[in-house]
């Protein structure tokens, strides 16, 4: 490198600094996405609509929340980013499953804390944070996804739907993990609805893993091969946070390097139909999944699995 190539180099992180598009190292050495970044993708204040549900459900049909339990993800170039799932995603439809009447239980993998993507927390906006506070008890210790299917998913009548939230955490764990499999198995055959947005259904790749116990099992839930059995959501049609919005992202410091793999590309291959190219708040509706492209979605997502869940315990 000659000292021209130096000066260019220097002048244009320099530039980065001044105009906030470097992603911001935290104290455990991961990162957060830049200044710039969150002003376009992070708003202080979220679309939550306030909507009011003439009848909220009075049943016993509860909804059971997927989250992670992992925080950070290792890109290609192995910086890491301080992840998990994201705020809006999670607080706002959570704000309307309130309002219609619902109760939603929280899970991740094995029972440890559900992580959260602080940064992302809007801090303008009182609903959500109202909402955050009262869940935090159960955010900070949820249900174990193995205890269920072990103990008492086979004879459990509690649950209307499945709800896995977004965020890049939802890449984390979830898209591997052998119980989550035979968990959504089990709604998509008692005929449960699924509610997944924006990173969110990534997490449905592990409806795809072969049993444990396997002699041929791959554990490669990421790489969609070597499929066991039909993929349960082959064929349907929804909306995601895009492959093409997300390999742009390091472009802005929303994330620190390349992204190790696409859950979106893997989701097609199985022979789910991704429908929307950009993440400006699209939600979709295929059968019993429910789908959200982003946080400008929560809201409608939110609104939409409220009603869709009323109409159909009415």
């Amino acid at each position: 490198m000659n000292i021209q190539d130096l000066n260019i180099s220097d002048i244009v992180d320099k530039a980065k600094n001044t105009l906030g598009l470097e992603p911001q190292e935290a104290e455990d050495g991961a990162y957060t996405p830049s200044k710039a970044s969150l002003k376009l993708a992070a708003p202080n204040k979220t679309n939550y609509d306030h909507s009011e549900y003439e009848t909220p459900y009075t049943g016993n049909k509860k909804i059971l929340m997927v989250c992670t339990e992992q925080q950070y993800m290792t890109m290609a170039n192995d910086n890491r980013f301080k992840t998990g799932n994201h705020p809006v995603e999670m607080m706002v439809p959570l704000l309307h499953f309130k309002k219609a009447g619902f109760t939603v239980d929280v899970f991740t993998p094995t029972g440890e804390s559900v992580k959260v993507e602080q940064w992302a927390m809007p801090e303008d906006d009182d609903d959500v944070k109202k909402i955050y506070a009262e869940y935090e008890s159960k955010l900070n210790s949820p249900k174990s996804i193995a205890d269920f299917v072990k103990n008492d998913m086979a004879n459990s009548k509690d649950y209307a739907a499945i709800f896995i939230p977004g965020g890049h955490g939802a890449m984390l764990g979830l898209p591997e993990d052998y119980n989550l499999g035979e968990l959504l198995r089990w709604g998509y055959d008692k005929d449960l609805f699924t509610l997944a947005i924006c990173h969110g259904p990534a997490a449905l790749l592990a409806a795809n893993l072969a049993s444990p116990d396997s002699a041929d099992n791959t554990n490669s839930a990421d790489k969609g091969d070597n499929a066991k059995r039909d993929f349960i959501f082959k064929g349907y049609k929804m909306v995601a946070f895009p492959t093409a919005m997300d390999k742009q992202m390091p472009k802005i410091g929303y994330l620190p390097g390349t992204m190790p793999w696409y859950f979106g590309e893997k989701l097609e291959d199985l022979g789910v139909t991704i429908i929307n190219k950009l993440a400006t708040g699209h939600t979709h509706q295929d059968r019993k999944l429910i789908s959200g492209d982003g946080p400008l979605a929560a809201n409608e997502f939110g609104k939409m699995s409220a009603e869709t869940l009323l109409k159909a315990l009415r």
